[in-house]
């Protein structure tokens, strides 16, 4: 069978997944095709791995029988029909996008952004910055989505004593389920973080920034597109919040016209929050654990419907 890899590899990543495979698969790598070729590779494909084009994935295929994203997130996708199984990578970008948001705003309260700054010109400012500082522990914190990563800043935060609001539709998890009770609480938030899927495009309104108070901090490392971030920005310049720590924005990469680059008040973790060493070789890694499962012709993990978004 053929596999056309999408996901790119350095040579170790290759050799990885190229080591474990059976001797009845063949992988093709995108990056390997020169562009003319790429797409004729992917239509003869039994096996897709990792995110292809989206008009790619428009023209129907005779062969593909299963497609395993490289994402956990696959909103781009949602409006087509693929007549095959089709898996995303479940939870592995949960715990690094969890620790990178909270490093964040770690980095944000105890001034880490600016001593990192200072240190770049060798210039020794101390005492007037230890008085700037923000402590995290014992902070109210409301988080907007109950999905894995979510959880997963929910268990970081218990460790700082944090009192904990979550929102979410329906999960148990979750504390609040409705916008109303959200605009109630959110002025006596200290810290609002956002874990929303792509799907909810504009749910973080100008109104709910005109609700959080003064010294409330705004995160994001959901999607930028479930914020008003006209709005943030505004909020932000005015000094109508304390600050803002975002792993994505509405646009990617961020423009250099953007305002969001200058601000001071302001953390921009460049959607690196699902990094972490050998981050494709972990993707493989789920590729081939569930190659097993197709191989033996049982169920595979993480089987989404891409119209259902879930």
């Amino acid at each position: 069978m053929n596999i056309f890899v999408v996901t790119p590899a350095n040579q170790e990543d290759r050799a990885f997944l190229l080591d474990k495979l059976p001797a009845n698969y063949k992988a093709v790598f995108k990056s390997d095709l020169a562009k003319e070729e790429q797409k004729k590779a992917f239509l003869e494909a039994d096996i897709l791995m990792g995110n292809a084009p989206a008009d790619w994935l428009e023209e129907k295929s005779d062969h593909l029988k299963w497609w395993q994203l490289e994402s956990a997130g696959f909103d781009k996708y949602k409006s087509l029909t693929v007549n095959a199984i089709t898996t995303n990578v479940g939870n592995y970008y949960a715990q690094p996008c969890a620790e990178t948001i909270i490093a964040g705003i770690l980095a944000l309260y105890r001034k880490v952004d600016t001593l990192a700054i200072l240190q770049t010109s060798q210039s020794w400012v101390g005492e007037p910055l230890r008085l700037e500082m923000k402590l995290l522990y014992g902070q109210k914190v409301v988080i907007l989505g109950a999905g894995t990563i979510g959880l997963c800043v929910r268990d970081i935060l218990k460790g700082f004593n944090c009192d904990i609001t979550i929102l979410a539709k329906s999960n148990p998890a979750a504390n609040i389920r409705t916008e109303e009770e959200l605009k109630a609480i959110l002025p006596d938030a200290d810290l609002v973080i956002s874990c929303l899927p792509g799907t909810a495009k504009g749910f973080f309104t100008k109104e709910m920034i005109g609700l959080m108070n003064p010294e409330a901090v705004f995160a994001n490392v959901g999607r930028g597109n479930t914020v008003n971030e006209l709005a943030l920005i505004e909020a932000l310049s005015k000094r109508k919040i304390e600050g803002a720590v975002l792993d994505v924005t509405e646009i990617e990469p961020l423009p250099e016209s953007n305002p969001l680059w200058s601000l001071p008040n302001v953390l921009i973790l460049q959607h690196t929050g699902g990094g972490r060493r050998k981050e494709h070789q972990g993707k493989f890694k789920i590729f081939l654990e569930n190659l097993a499962l197709f191989e033996a012709d049982k169920e595979l993990n993480n089987v989404i419907d891409l119209e259902r978004g879930y």
